[in-house]
């Protein structure tokens, strides 16, 4: 596992501002807000940021989609979370995926 720096902020950390700010009263926070609208609003929510990320790289907006990419990903770990789908499960399907090259995979499936 790669070392980090003192200042660096990883997937994992937002994971856990996700669950502490979804246990907190949804008149103070956004997320519990979200979280309290059910899986619908959540997974809404994540589609609209989605949207704009995919506007935003087309139109080649770098920092749109810097900033919109930052959107996706904490929509997406609100999704997760009212789903009680853990960030580790993704990162073992994506370790997983990555055993091998995707044509190699494609290629073992058959046409």
């Amino acid at each position: 596992m790669a070392i980090q720096p003192e200042n660096a902020f990883s997937l994992s950390d937002l994971e856990a501002i996700v669950a502490r700010r979804g246990a907190e009263s949804p008149d103070v926070s956004y997320t519990a807000k979200l979280l309290a609208g059910g899986i619908s609003r959540s997974a809404k929510k994540l589609g609209e940021e989605a949207v704009e990320a995919v506007i935003a790289a087309v139109e080649g907006d770098h920092d749109g989609l810097v900033s919109e990419s930052a959107d996706v990903l904490y929509h997406l770990l609100v999704v997760l979370r009212a789903r009680n789908i853990a960030l580790q499960d993704v990162l073992n399907e994506l370790k997983r995926r990555t055993a091998q090259s995707g044509l190699d995979e494609k290629a073992a499936r058959g046409s």
